[in-house]
């Protein structure tokens, strides 16, 4: 077959979309440009137009990706209309959904592999509506408000993402056969955590009745 040498429709779009189908069914080590060339019937003069090297695109689809894991997560820690506990629980659930469903792009995302392209394009430090500045700022605002302790927020949203990764990779990785009680261990993961942070002046309420449970005193 001779590969057309021109720009159809958005080549750079398609590209990441075969890119990122690639990566959910055989992860990232076996992508190649020269893949994606041949799924698109381009040359690869054509690839090099839009990405230099293999690490160009993994630079691009890692920028894609975390602007898909923070729309999946980020909406519901800055949503104010719910309360902040339903914040975090709700969160917590969906950060780990989003890994279940999308593992090898997590796996991506939060390794240590491309972890030098990771931090060449962003910092967690950033102070932006990312999935962990919108974490920081539901600390801070849960702070203010006296229904959180007040201390180092940033400390804070270190100690609870690395908790909901950490249960989330072994979800993932099939480590320990923990898929059959994950739900449970999410709950139970999330009461440890809340009882850690919240202010004991204050009486938190939730609309969600697991949550609302355990914020009860026992008698």
């Amino acid at each position: 077959m001779i590969k057309n040498d021109y720009h159809h429709g958005n080549l750079k779009e398609e590209f990441l979309k075969i890119a990122f189908d690639f990566i959910a069914k055989d992860g990232i080590d076996k992508l190649t440009l020269k893949i994606l060339s041949d799924a698109t019937g381009t040359s690869r003069s054509s690839i090099y137009r839009h990405f230099k090297s293999k690490d160009a695109l993994i630079e691009e689809i890692i920028e894609k990706g975390f602007l898909l894991f923070d729309e999946a997560t980020s909406p519901i820690l800055l949503d104010t209309n719910i309360s902040l506990i339903d914040r975090f629980y709700l969160t917590t659930k969906k950060y780990i959904q989003w890994a279940k469903e999308n593992p090898n792009l997590y796996r991506l995302l939060f390794g240590k592999k491309y972890s030098y392209i990771r931090e060449s394009i962003m910092s967690i430090k950033d102070e932006d509506c990312s999935g962990f500045g919108a974490l920081k700022l539901a600390i801070e605002d849960g702070q203010r408000d006296g229904l959180l302790k007040k201390e180092d927020s940033y400390t804070q949203a270190i100690i609870i993402w690395a908790s909901i990764h950490g249960l989330a990779s072994l979800i993932i990785d099939g480590f320990m056969d923990i898929e059959p009680i994950s739900d449970e261990l999410s709950s139970k993961m999330f009461e440890n955590l809340l009882s850690g942070i919240v202010s004991s002046k204050v009486k938190l309420i939730s609309t969600i009745p697991f949550v609302n449970k355990i914020l009860k005193p026992k008698a």
